[in-house]
Parts: structure tokens; sequence; C-alpha cells
């Protein structure tokens, strides 16, 4: 192909001009396929260039094969990017609640609430005390922590999932295993008119799924186990702590992993259904406690 020349005329010769450029004259040729490429079209190589449309062919016959973890699942380098983001929710959320007093009361999870507002089974894993923030910070590192080692483990969807799935345990298991208000006695000392809130059903989730996880890959298990038998005796002796909530979300965490474990190498619609189906399990539970309970005579004022 010729080209035309400042003063109009062509070339005697013929001129390698690029396919995706006609326009622009192009010396270099592709490595692969030999043809002129311009400097927009080539893309270096261990030896010379190639072009654009080769390297899109070669990525296209072999793809980069999909980093996995020590769990055989696609693994999640780099930064833990869903830890970060539920720790920013929950700062958010507690500034939040700092704000206002009835911002509060609509996410925290109580229970006789909850049958009409079922999203408070999840958002009060997101709120924490407003008048401590020691309890906002202790959640916050301990997730962090967590976080860290599961997060590249798992992948960030299945680790987001296992997180929530957790948290959800955590309020059921308060629910379950707290009074329901009986007819004609003092409403307010029933646990499921008490509000709760906090990461730390989350929390033991990750604690316990670290210690099934690890069990199957054969690590050490001991600071673990240690760190857990610290939380619970600090759950029994200190005031304003739901162990009800911490040992709901260490059940369902750990089963979360196993169930997990289980299906490390099936499809991530798989994992997350098997997650999804806990999810509904817990849900089912909590209403069938609804449909035992006589709560008829109380009235919710809205």
């Amino acid at each position: 192909m010729s080209v035309p020349l400042d003063n109009g005329s062509y070339d005697e010769q013929w001129i390698p001009v690029c396919p995706r450029h006609p326009e622009v004259a192009a010396y270099t040729r592709c490595q692969r396929c030999g043809r002129p490429a311009c400097t927009q079209c080539q893309v270096p190589a261990s030896v010379g260039f190639q072009c654009v449309d080769c390297v899109a062919a070669e990525r296209k016959a072999n793809p980069m094969p999909t980093q996995r973890s020590e769990l055989g699942m696609p693994a999640a380098p780099g930064r833990p990017l869903v830890t970060f983001g539920i720790i920013g929710i929950c700062v958010a959320v507690w500034v939040g609640e700092l704000m206002s007093w009835s911002f509060f009361g609509n996410v925290a999870f109580i229970a006789l609430a909850a049958q009409d507002e079922p999203w408070r089974y999840i958002t009060s894993g997101f709120a924490h005390d407003r008048s401590n923030v020691i309890h906002l910070l202790f959640n916050m590192m301990a997730l962090y922590f967590m976080g860290q080692y599961l997060e590249p483990m798992l992948g960030r969807l299945r680790f987001a999932a296992l997180y929530l799935v957790a948290v959800l345990g955590g309020s059921v298991g308060y629910q379950l295993l707290t009074s329901a208000p009986v007819r004609g006695g003092d409403l307010y000392a029933s646990g499921w008119a008490t509000p709760l809130v906090g990461a730390s059903g989350g929390v033991f989730g990750l604690f316990v799924a670290v210690i099934v996880l690890n069990r199957h890959l054969g690590r050490e298990i001991g600071p673990m186990l240690t760190l857990i038998a610290i939380n619970v005796v600090l759950g029994f002796t200190m005031s304003n702590v739901a162990w009800q909530a911490h040992l709901g979300g260490a059940i369902v965490g750990g089963i979360a992993a196993g169930l997990l474990y289980a299906v490390r190498r099936r499809s991530t619609a798989i994992q997350l259904g098997l997650l999804g189906g806990l999810a509904a399990l817990l849900f089912a539970a909590a209403y069938v406690s609804f449909a035992m309970a006589d709560l008829s005579w109380i009235q919710i004022v809205r």
C-alpha cells in the first residue's frame, strides 16, 4: 500500500501501514503474525513487539488461571476490602446513633419489633452501644484481625456471606435463648423487649470459622480456643453482655465454615446457596418462636 507524500504525489515504493490505522506508516512488524504495527498497536514482548490483536487472541486462548487459596477457593489477594467496608459501615452507623436516638431505635435488634421489621436481625450487627466507644473499638479490632486472615482465604463474597449469616445467627440465638414476654408479666423484664446491638455475634462466628478451617488445614487452633475462652468468661462476668448472641453467632459461624469447606471446590453459586439456605433456616426458627409465643396482648408503639 502506498501513502501520499507531503507534495500530494505518491512514493513509488510500497510503504507498510498499520492495519488498524491505515493512515499511519508502520515499519515494525509483529513477532507473531508478521503484520506491521504502529506504536499505538505495539505490545512489548520478551523479544520485540506483538500486535494488540495477537495479544488479545493469546489471552482468549490461554486465560490466566484463577488464583486459589489453601482451601481451593478463588482467593482475594491484596487488602481485605470487605473487612474495611464492614468496619466503615459500623463506624458510620455509630455516628448516626450519636446524632439520633430514633436511628438507634430503628437499627437495634428488638425481638418484639423484628417480627414485622426483619431487617433488625442484620442491622443490629452493625450498631454499637452509643455511650461506650470501647464496645465499638473492641469489635472492630477483632473484626480487622479475623478479616485479615479469613477474607483472602475464603474470597470476598464468601467472607461477606459468612459474616452476615453469623450476625443473623447471633440475633436469632438471642431471641431463642431469652424469655418471651408472659401475659400479665413485666414486659420489659423479657429479653424480647431488650435492645441488642453489636458485631459480637458476627465476630464470634469468625472466631469459630477460623477454628473449623484451621482444623481441616492442619493448623494450630490453640490460640484461637484461648481467645474464645477468655471472651466466654467475660461474657458471663460482665454486665450488659449478651452471651446468647455470642453463642448463636459462634454456632452458626462454625456451621457456615464447615459447609463452605465441604463444597470448597464447587461453584460460588452453590456455596452461597448453602449459606442462603442456612439463613432461611434461621429465619424459620425465629418465626416459629413467634408463633409459639402469646403476643396478642402486646401493642407495639411505632
